[in-house]
């Protein structure tokens, strides 16, 4: 069966035995991953392009996707590395001053599956009620009981060591030096560090703390990514070793592995957070902001009491954990994303924050975060 232009019947399969039919664009075939929704209206490049969603299936709930084309600037790394996409309905025209390719074209290129034509709202819906799970999304006429059977091919393994860099390379700055670690960076926190000068060295997610050291930095960056951060047992122990040695700031899945290295538990969410508008309420100064998320966990906030961290930030929508501060040592994270790709930029000083501390450190004027106002 055909659709208009020559487009395939495409399907989304839920593990739950839920199927949506729609319009194939970009590639053909099967594609197992498991589905998550995004809340964002913009930013569907930097999406594709968030190493955080390998392995994935996403979903976005704002009805018209791709108005503004791809562009070789809103990119978060060399590549897409979603491995499904679902849209309500993508622009076939779309216009932009600095577009270089449709929307379309671009997922056919990288040979990823879009159907459009899905009633988001119901999958959504879905989602929020029973948990994002396993799917397909196809154009083939294999049976649906037969893909239902085949959904563990959908199960993320070793996703941090897919992601991360290979070898260690360097953007030269004339400020603090700064060791950033790849769990799956999104290239937005880059420009951050560069943005205030820093000399960031990249590293591979699988450096071992002496070879951190190594480089004699005066702080240490864990970035974003996928999966479970209880799958990454390695980062874990690398950061025990660190602590203490070096100022230490983690974003989302680097502010997870920090929780894990301080004694603190992890857990997986319903649904998650992905989108650009969760509210977030800094503890010590009373501070929301609007923020850029995309995470399906978190760190349990019942498991914090036994450890040397303290609660910094929650979110209002839900109150789970935002962000964590050590209470001795020069060390705090956040789960949400300060870089805001796509997103508001009302959490950007934490860059300038993690800056002051490695500053304060250098002087011996270190004050640790030892309480916050509720």
């Amino acid at each position: 069966m055909k659709h208009h232009l020559d487009r395939p019947t495409a399907r989304l399969i839920l593990e739950s035995g839920l199927v949506f039919e729609g319009v194939g664009f970009g590639a053909t075939g099967e594609r197992f991953g498991e589905v998550v929704f995004n809340t964002g209206m913009t930013g569907y490049q930097e999406i594709l392009t968030d190493p955080s969603y390998y392995g994935q299936i996403v979903t976005m709930t704002y009805p018209l996707i791709g108005n503004y084309g791809i562009n070789v600037d809103d990119v978060e790394s060399h590549h897409p590395h979603v491995r499904g996409f679902v849209v309500r309905e993508f622009c076939e025209t779309p216009s932009h001053f600095k577009q270089t390719e449709s929307l379309e074209a671009y997922l056919k290129e990288h040979q990823i599956i879009g159907i459009s034509g899905v009633d988001t709202r119901q999958l959504t819906k879905a989602i929020r009620s029973q948990g994002a799970m396993r799917a397909v999304i196809t154009t083939s006429e294999t049976e649906t009981s037969r893909l239902l059977e085949r959904m563990h091919e959908g199960a993320i393994v070793d996703a941090v060591k897919s992601v991360t860099t290979q070898t260690v390379y360097r953007s030269p700055g004339a400020g603090f030096r700064v060791v950033l670690v790849d769990y799956g960076m999104k290239s937005g926190i880059l420009r951050g560090l560069l943005h205030r000068g820093c000399d960031v060295i990249v590293v591979p997610a699988t450096s071992t703390a002496k070879e951190i050291l190594s480089w004699h930095p005066h702080g240490v960056m864990l970035s974003n990514g996928p999966g479970n951060p209880e799958d990454v047992p390695f980062a874990v122990e690398t950061l025990k070793e660190l602590l203490g040695k070096v100022p230490i700031f983690g974003i989302c899945l680097g502010h997870q592995l920090l929780a894990l290295a301080c004694g603190a538990r992890t857990k997986k969410m319903k649904f998650g957070h992905r989108g650009s508008n969760q509210p977030v309420k800094n503890l010590r100064t009373g501070r929301v902001d609007i923020t850029a998320q995309n995470h399906g966990y978190m760190v349990d906030a019942d498991s914090l009491a036994a450890t040397d961290l303290l609660l910094t930030h929650v979110n209002l929508n839900d109150g789970t954990v935002e962000g964590i501060a050590h209470k001795a040592l020069p060390a705090f994270s956040v789960q949400y994303h300060p870089e805001a790709r796509p997103g508001p930029t009302d959490a950007n000083g934490l860059f300038d924050e993690f800056v002051r501390m490695m500053k304060s450190v250098q002087e011996g004027s270190f004050v640790p975060c030892q309480s916050v106002q509720i």
